[in-house]
């Protein structure tokens, strides 16, 4: 991203750094190179010729991936610098990508008609591309012996408002215990997606539960608490599962645990969502930032990094060419 457009909304580069907690991709790859050239004119004709920023924020769900690809992108092009921050997708739409602040805006939820109004209102055009496909997680502490599984139900009886306060409110033979609950913020497209989902109205949940946007403070405060129950991603239950106990989730058709297999087969529902990267077409005119959405979108479907790296589900190979085919148009219309 030029600097004059962040400057022009009063926030220089090193301020984002400094107020977002954004890491700098191109530190944690360090400087090795990859022979490997990409195809002529197509903006990035080998290591070391692209230079420049590409600044990312959004959905704490999609950083790791994010974060994953992004030290890939930096072997093979170690001049650009690549920030990435973890904002929640709400936060990343409405303080960064709409503003013209970045280049890119991960989110774990589609992009709402107010948000695209708002990227309207500033000259801001995102396209929407899918990266994977997540297992929303629902974990509690491993010395929970008396739960295995919930069912939807039950999962809305301990989250909407005025909801249960006690395990045993939702079944009697559950502890008499109070319910400790950890969750996404607000401005999280976790929330957006749980509590459409499990609750029934969007943004409608219990105002009694620690929010974060943080997805291992989720893990810290379920793991230190015996009667703690909270939701994320299942990329961060994946490296933090010997930690605490992810909940088989019954929707009517019996107990089904989270997995990359089950999210695939698309037998753990309601929980499962794909995940997205918005890129701003704008930005799309500037050659490193077009190269990235490009290895982005074909990283989707390697599963060595989405799935083995990470521990989400890989686009399917039409899913990716689709992908390819609206950012390929979009890159018609605005160069580089």
């Amino acid at each position: 991203m030029p600097a004059e457009r962040l400057h022009g909304y009063g926030v220089t580069r090193r301020q984002f750094v400094a107020t977002t907690g954004v890491a700098g991709v191109g530190a944690l790859a360090g400087c090795t190179a990859n022979p490997k050239l990409k195809e002529p004119g197509d903006g990035s004709d080998g290591p070391g010729k692209l230079s420049g920023n590409v600044d990312i924020a959004g959905s704490s769900t999609v950083y790791p991936l994010s974060e994953a690809v992004s030290i890939q992108f930096n072997s093979e092009h170690p001049d650009v610098d690549v920030s990435l921050s973890s904002t929640g997708t709400g936060g990343g739409f409405k303080n960064f990508f709409s503003q013209g602040k970045t280049d890119f805006n991960n989110a774990s939820r589609p992009i709402k008609q107010e948000e695209r109004t708002q990227c309207e209102n500033n000259g801001v055009t995102p396209l929407e591309l899918r990266i994977a496909t997540d297992a929303l997680t629902v974990i509690v502490n491993t010395d929970a012996d008396w739960v295995e599984c919930v069912t939807v139900a039950e999962l809305k009886q301990i989250w909407e408002p005025n909801g249960a306060t006690h395990w045993s409110d939702v079944r009697p033979e559950w502890p008499n215990e109070p319910i400790k609950r950890y969750g996404a913020a607000d401005t999280s497209g976790t929330f957006d997606y749980f509590t459409d989902v499990i609750v029934g109205e969007e943004g409608s949940q219990t105002d009694d539960y620690s929010a974060t946007e943080k997805d291992n403070i989720i893990v810290q405060g379920v793991e230190g608490n015996k009667y703690a129950i909270g939701y994320m991603g299942f990329a961060y239950y994946q490296s933090s599962k010997d930690r605490i106990k992810a909940l088989a989730i019954d929707d009517g058709d019996g107990c089904v645990k989270p997995s990359i297999e089950t999210a695939k087969d698309g037998s753990y529902t309601p929980l499962s969502r794909p995940l997205f990267t918005y890129v701003a077409k704008e930005s799309l005119s500037e050659s490193q930032v077009a190269a990235f959405a490009r290895f982005f979108v074909e990283q989707s479907t390697n599963q060595g990094v989405v799935t083995d790296q990470v521990g989400y589900v890989p686009n399917s190979e039409t899913t990716k060419n689709e992908m390819l085919e609206k950012l390929n148009s979009a890159m018609e219309s605005t160069g580089p």
